[in-house]
């Protein structure tokens, strides 16, 4: 929606999806809509790794407890804490590189446990959520009876 009419036409132009040039931008928005999905972006990376028989997950960019790198980041901002002695952006890089290096497999599998066992939480939260909503229904709708009748009238 952000986009201008014109790069609206000039998206549609490039997939060769026809629209008239009259349309408003709401019409040229269902349009694209309505091509997206068959025209959606291909990523170089995605197509190597499916050459090797490796599926990428695209994880939610908004929820970075549930992203295991950013645990591995931050063990690696954690050596660079404890061991930097200048300040100087030149040990830092070191430093960080080698915190990096520190990261073995068995490190790098234990993010992955932890950020799976936060996963099996959120489920279970989500679940008792719906569980607990699903019995609290109020009924916004007019009713017959006299409840809401007050001792003055």
């Amino acid at each position: 929606m952000s986009w201008t009419k014109a790069r609206i036409q000039e998206w549609l132009t490039s997939k060769s999806v026809s629209f008239e040039a009259t349309m408003v931008k709401a019409n040229l928005i269902d349009i694209v809509r309505q091509h997206k999905r068959e025209h959606s972006d291909k990523y170089v990376m995605d197509e190597m790794a499916m050459q090797h028989g490796i599926i990428v997950l695209r994880l939610s960019p908004y929820h970075c407890e549930l992203n295991p790198i950013e645990l591995v980041w931050a063990q690696a901002k954690g050596y660079v804490a404890k061991n930097n002695k200048t300040f100087k952006m030149a040990e830092v890089k070191k430093l960080f590189e080698e915190g990096l290096q520190h990261t073995t497999a068995e490190k790098w599998s234990s993010c992955i446990a932890h950020i799976i066992k936060e996963e099996d939480k959120m489920y279970g939260l989500d679940n008792m959520i719906d569980n607990v909503s699903d019995r609290f229904i109020i009924n916004v709708t007019e009713s017959d009876s006299d409840d809401f009748s007050s001792d003055d009238e």
